[in-house]
């Protein structure tokens, strides 16, 4: 086993980002900074006076909606929406320590995907701490349905996901994608998939208060049988693999990395907030392992990812 695999690691500098978020249009910066050793990934937000909100862990018992986004609850009737894809971006490269500052009450949504959260993440480089790395080993398969979608967490010697959707619609129909989590394959494979919407719906979302800032640069738009983004999908499976991309985000909110197999079918954010409830429902249901106890061979980038210039992926050993 690597040795280095089993250590935290945060950010070796501060990352910032800014644009709108994509159901208010509002303009937002979002700044991404290291965190101590078993701090967790936490979140504050920045008030027009110039204070903060005290820091609290970015956790799913914070959830209070989960309709096209996850919004968290920080207290003192202060939220933060659509939180999944930077959260992805943190758990899919394998960040355990963070402080997520959001000066807006929703995440920027920049290009629809995680990929330039995880490219900011890697141009400033990963720093190993101290401290062991804990996972949530699954001890008991929990499964939450709503009519024939699911969503269900098990017991699995190592990091996967199994994700399908179904979809009425001859542009995205039956796709699946089975997942088994590294660094590079998260970067590669996962982190620049796109939200997605339809034509149809996107009078009854905006009289509704959402997608206000959705357009083409931000999500793919489908249209009937065609879509009209003008550069078509950056993969052939795109929609199942922003599906897969949420589901990280959302399944971080757990606290720790699961060490488990994740299942879902025609899922979403409700049912990847109702499997985690259905979880710690339970003691018996996980366990809370450290690194060393695990067969983890945690895979750094010890090359450069195509067309990204990365100097060093894991900038020092503390």
């Amino acid at each position: 086993m690597n040795k280095l695999s089993t250590r935290q690691r945060t950010l070796a500098a501060a990352t910032s980002f800014s644009g709108y978020g994509v159901h208010s249009a509002q303009p937002v910066t979002l700044t991404i900074s290291p965190g101590a050793p078993d701090s967790g990934i936490t979140i504050c937000r920045l008030k027009s006076d110039g204070t903060t909100t005290a820091p609290v862990p970015v956790h799913f018992s914070r959830v209070t909606r989960t309709t096209l986004c996850t919004t968290l609850d920080l207290g003192d009737s202060v939220s933060v929406a659509t939180v999944e894809h930077v959260m992805s971006a943190l758990s899919g490269l394998g960040v355990d320590n963070a402080l997520i500052t959001v000066d807006g009450g929703e995440c920027p949504i920049l290009d629809g995907s995680a990929r330039p959260f995880a490219e900011a993440i890697l141009q400033v480089g990963l720093e190993i701490q101290p401290a062991q790395r804990k996972f949530l080993k699954i001890m008991r398969a929990v499964t939450v349905r709503n009519n024939d979608a699911f969503a269900a967490l098990e017991p699995y010697n190592g990091r996967a996901l199994d994700l399908e959707i179904d979809f009425d619609s001859k542009v995205i129909g039956r796709q699946r994608m089975i997942f088994d989590w590294t660094p590079r394959r998260y970067f590669e494979d996962v982190s620049a998939a796109r939200t997605f919407g339809f034509v149809r719906d996107a009078k009854i979302l905006r009289q509704a208060g959402y997608a206000l800032g959705s357009s083409l640069d931000n999500s793919i738009t489908v249209h009937e049988d065609r879509i009209l983004n003008p550069g078509g999908l950056r993969y052939e499976d795109e929609f199942v693999r922003h599906k897969l991309l949420d589901a990280i985000g959302d399944l971080s909110l757990g606290g720790l990395p699961i060490w488990g197999r994740f299942r879902s079918y025609k899922g979403g954010h409700a049912l990847n907030a109702h499997v985690l409830t259905g979880l710690f429902s339970s003691e018996a249901n996980y366990e809370i392992v450290g690194a060393e106890d695990l067969p983890l061979e945690f895979e750094a980038f010890d090359d450069q990812p195509e067309g990204l210039a990365v100097n060093h992926y894991l900038r020092s050993v503390r």
